[in-house]
C-alpha cells in the first residue's frame, strides 16, 4: 500500500464531541484533509509544539518522552496512521536506536505530538485517506476564511468557554494595549515562567500585532 505524506493544517473545536478538538491534517501533494478528533490535553501539547514562542519551564508529558528518548539515543523516524476502525485512527511510531528499528503502537494524537518534537514526517495509507479524507477545492477567498477557522489559537486551548469570561478577556486585552512593547515582553517571560499559558498566549498575540503594525 502506498503512503501519503501529511502536514498539520490546524486545530479547531470539535463539532461532534464536547470538550474535544479536531486536528486537521492535509495531504502534502493534494487537497484532501483528514480530520481527527483529539482530547484537550493532546491539542494543547500539539499547539505548544507548533507555537515556537511559548516554552514551558517544565516539560509536558510529550516533552518528557522526548528528553527520555534523547538521553538514551532513541530517534523517532516517522509516524504512520495505519488503521481506521469505527471512526478511530490507529498509529505507529517508527523508532530507531543503534541502527535497530522498532515499531511502537500509539494513539494518533500522542504520535503526532511526538512527531512534531522530533521533526518526524507523518504519513497515512492512501486507502485510509480515500476512506476518511475530505476533498475541498476552495476559491482564494474561501481558502482565507478556512485558514482563519482552522488556525491554531493557543488561547482557545486554555480558556474557559463560559460567556462571562468573554467580558473578562476583553478587559484584559484592553489593559494590554496600554502597555509598552518592552513591558509586554517582560510579562510574557513571567507568564511562561509561571506556566500561565492563557496569559502568555494573549501577550504573544498583542506583541505580534504590535510588530505587524510596525512593518
Amino acid at each position: 500500500m502506498s503512503l501519503v505524506k501529511l502536514n498539520i493544517k490546524g486545530i479547531s473545536y470539535s463539532q461532534t464531541q464536547n470538550g474535544a478538538y479536531a486536528l486537521i491534517l492535509n495531504e502534502v501533494d493534494g487537497d484532501r484533509k483528514l480530520p481527527i478528533v483529539i482530547g484537550a490535553f493532546e491539542a494543547q501539547s500539539i499547539a505548544i509544539a507548533l507555537e515556537k514562542e511559548i516554552k514551558p519551564p517544565r516539560p509536558l508529558t510529550h516533552d518528557l518522552f522526548k528528553n527520555f528518548a534523547d538521553r538514551f539515543d532513541v530517534v523517532v523516524k516517522q509516524v504512520i496512521i495505519h488503521k481506521l476502525v469505527d471512526g478511530v485512527f490507529y498509529s505507529s511510531i517508527i523508532c530507531e536506536r543503534d541502527k535497530i528499528e522498532e515499531i511502537i503502537d500509539a494513539r494518533t494524537s500522542d504520535a503526532i505530538a511526538l512527531a512534531l518534537r522530533f521533526d518526524a514526517p507523518i504519513f497515512t495509507y492512501k486507502t485510509i485517506l480515500d476512506k476518511a479524507g475530505i476533498f475541498l477545492k476552495l476559491t482564494s477567498k474561501e481558502e482565507e476564511e478556512e485558514a482563519e477557522k482552522e488556525s491554531i489559537v493557543v488561547d482557545e486551548l486554555f480558556t474557559d468557554e463560559e460567556e462571562e469570561m468573554d467580558t473578562v478577556e476583553s478587559t484584559k486585552d484592553n489593559t494590554l494595549k496600554k502597555l509598552s512593547l518592552q513591558e509586554l515582553y517582560n510579562m510574557l517571560d513571567g507568564a511562561v515562567a509561571d506556566e500561565d499559558y492563557e496569559k502568555a498566549a494573549r501577550l504573544r498575540d498583542e506583541i505580534s500585532n504590535r510588530e505587524q503594525d510596525k512593518k
